[in-house]
């Protein structure tokens, strides 16, 4: 099973969920796949582990990466830059929109209403049922909630993202997936993929999941650890 997205495709979810790790990855994995991928960072609420920071490795491979102007790179206002108007206006064939956590960051897509109007905006919330108040099916709806009312957008797609980074088991994925399957169940809503560290990959058995696996390239660690090296071609799983 593959990823198929394309057209624009906002990253919504709650603190922590790994939104913008599963951001930076898929739009490594639809480059690899020979679609043509911007990304913009719109996360202006929390200063550690944006899109931005991946930068130099998302360009080497030929992403345009979108960000705020130089001098609010690293200031907490509400400030947009002409060009991710532009990018929604005129997308690639995937424009991933990387917004802030909870509500508080989606409130910056209100601002895009105009943008928006009469295009088809795909808007997946990433989830962690590994993570506090996504660890039931009630506290992840009322995330849901909170953002669409912020964003004056509707959710209308699940990405699994069960992890406790580097202690995570393939227990923990498979147990990831039944959640966020019977999310999907009860929500409506399409269970688009799930993630895997790409380390853990050959311990899982993606025959067990109906949906399409994301293989995650960790991008975004502290100052102590380095980010892995993005193959040069999807990884195998």
């Amino acid at each position: 099973m593959e990823i198929n997205l394309t057209g624009i495709v906002v990253v919504v979810g709650n603190y922590g969920s790994g939104k913008t790790e599963v951001s930076i990855n898929l739009a490594v994995h639809r480059k690899r796949a020979g679609v043509d991928v911007r990304i913009a960072d719109l996360d202006l609420v929390n200063p550690y582990f944006r899109t931005r920071e991946a930068k130099g490795p998302l360009s080497e491979m030929g992403i345009e990466v979108v960000l705020p102007p130089d001098q609010y790179l690293h200031a907490d206002l509400p400030i947009l830059s002409p060009l991710v108007a532009g990018m929604i206006r005129q997308p690639a064939e995937l424009t991933l929109l990387d917004v802030g956590g909870d509500d508080a960051g989606a409130t910056i897509l209100a601002t895009l209403e105009d943008a928006f109007k009469n295009r088809l905006i795909r808007v997946l919330q990433v989830v962690n049922p590994l993570r506090p108040f996504t660890e039931t099916f009630e506290g992840c709806l009322k995330v849901r909630k909170e953002i669409e009312q912020a964003a004056k957008l509707a959710v209308d797609g699940i990405i699994g993202n069960a992890n406790l980074i580097d202690e995570t088991s393939a227990d923990d994925i498979y147990d990831g997936y039944e959640f966020v399957n019977g999310l999907s169940e009860q929500s409506g809503l399409a269970l688009e993929f799930i993630t895997v560290a790409r380390e853990l990959l050959p311990a899982i058995d993606v025959r067990r999941f109906s949906c399409p696996v994301l293989s995650i390239e960790r991008q975004l660690v502290p100052p102590w650890k380095k980010a892995l090296p993005f193959e040069k071609q999807s990884p195998s799983g």
